[in-house]
C-alpha cells in the first residue's frame, strides 16, 4: 500500500499479520540498492507472532524519488524524517526497529533522534559505522561486484550502469549479482529476483544520490555512526547481526559496547553467511530475530 511521507511524497508498505495488534510490531528497513520484496525469505516467519511492516525507503523501490539535500547530514534527516513521518501515518507507537546495511546505518539515526519510539534496535550488517582506517592494510576490500561496477563507472551514481544499459540491465544484475538468484532459488526459479532489483534501481536515482553524498567511498561514511552511537538513550537495547564472511567491520559491535558500557548490546555471527545474511541463512536469521522480538513482548 502506499502511505504518506514528508511533504507529499509516498512510501510503499507492505504490512503482513496486521491483526495481531497486541505485541510491539516489527519494522524492517532495507538496505542500499533493495526494497521490501528482499524480506521474502523471513516475512512469513517473522510475522508468525506479530505484526510485520516493512517499506521502500524514500528515493528507493517504488517510493517517491525526491531530490535530496546534497550534504550528507542533510541527505540523512531527510530519510530520517521520512521514516518518522511514516510512523506517524501508520499509527504505530513504538517498534522493534530491524535495518540491514544502509538501513542499519538509517535505523541508528533514527533511534538518536526518536528513542522513545525504538523498543529494541537490531542491526544486520550495518554500513557506514566505523571511521575510515588512516592504514591502507587496515581496509577491508570491497565485495567483488563493486569493484567490477566501479571500474566501469568512475565517479558516477553507483548503480548508473543499469540505467545506461536499458533492457539489457536485468542481464548485469545477474552476471554482478548471480549469488541472488541462488539465495532466493527456493522462491524463484527464473530471473524474478534479478528482474525485481532491476527495477528497485532503474528509475530516477534519488535514494542513489542521496547515499553517494553520505559516503566517503562505498564502504564509509563521511559521518560514521561509531562517532553518535553514545547519544542513544541508554534503555534502547541493541543487538547487531553479522554474517562471518561479510566484508563489513564485524569489530563494530565490540567497538559498541565499549561506547555504550551501561546499555545493553549484543553481538552475534550467522556462519556461512555474507553481507545478506537474512537471505544466506533466512532459518538462522529468522530465529535469532524471533528471539530478540520476543524479549520485548
Amino acid at each position: 500500500m502506499w502511505k504518506p511521507g514528508s511533504s507529499s511524497n509516498k512510501i510503499w508498505t507492505v504490512t503482513v499479520s496486521p491483526e495481531l495488534r497486541d505485541r510491539t510490531p516489527l519494522v524492517m528497513v532495507h538496505g542500499f540498492g533493495g526494497g521490501v520484496g528482499l524480506w521474502i525469505l523471513n516475512m512469513d516467519s517473522l510475522s508468525a507472532r506479530r505484526t510485520l511492516h516493512t517499506f521502500d525507503l524514500l528515493g528507493f523501490g517504488r517510493s517517491s524519488r525526491p531530490a535530496f539535500p546534497r550534504d550528507p547530514e542533510g541527505a540523512e534527516n531527510e530519510f530520517v524524517t521520512s521514516i518518522e513521518t511514516w510512523r506517524e501515518t501508520m499509527g504505530i507507537p513504538s517498534m522493534i526497529l530491524l535495518g540491514h546495511s544502509l538501513g542499519g546505518f538509517l535505523a541508528t539515526s533514527y533511534s538518536i533522534k526518536y528513542p522513545e519510539r525504538v523498543k529494541h534496535l537490531i542491526l544486520v550488517d550495518p554500513w557506514g559505522f566505523p571511521l575510515r582506517p588512516t592504514d591502507p592494510s587496515e581496509i577491508r576490500a570491497p565485495p567483488t561486484w563493486f569493484k567490477a561496477v566501479a571500474s566501469v563507472l568512475g565517479r558516477s551514481n553507483p548503480l548508473a550502469v543499469l540505467r545506461v544499459a536499458g533492457p539489457w540491465g536485468p542481464g548485469l544484475v545477474q552476471r554482478f549479482r548471480p549469488d541472488f538468484k541462488r539465495k532466493f532459488a527456493d522462491f524463484f526459479e527464473d530471473d524474478t529476483i534479478s528482474e525485481y532489483i532491476y527495477h528497485c534501481n532503474a528509475q530516477n536515482p534519488s535514494g542513489e544520490t542521496a547515499f553517494k553524498a553520505m559516503m566517503e567511498s562505498f564502504g564509509w561514511a563521511r559521518r560514521p555512526m561509531l562517532e553518535r552511537i553514545h547519544l542513544i538513550r541508554k534503555d534502547v537495547p541493541i543487538t547487531m547481526i553479522y554474517g562471518a564472511n561479510t566484508w563489513i567491520d564485524t569489530s563494530t559491535g565490540k567497538k559498541v559496547k565499549l561506547q555504550r558500557p551501561d546499555s545493553y548490546v549484543r553481538d552475534m555471527e550467522i556462519e556461512g553467511a555474507s553481507h545478506h545474511v537474512y537471505a544466506d541463512q533466512p532459518h538462522i536469521f529468522n530465529a535469532m530475530v524471533e528471539e530478540i522480538c520476543d524479549s520485548v513482548d
